[in-house]
């Protein structure tokens, strides 16, 4: 088994943790647009209609 060359597994292992990062960034903004839409659709939902003139 060839051995890895210390640059290639510092670079490797970067590149891992900034996926990882990303997925979890990732995550945290879907969560953040689920919440928003429910603070929309409640907000609508809670408005009158406008009257008419």
């Amino acid at each position: 088994m060839t051995a890895l060359s210390k640059e290639y597994l510092l670079l490797f292992n970067a590149v891992t943790d900034a996926e990882r990062t990303l997925a979890q960034l990732r995550e945290t903004l879907l969560e953040a647009q689920r919440q928003a839409e429910e603070l929309f659709l409640e907000d609508e939902a809670g408005d009158d209609p406008p009257a008419e003139p």
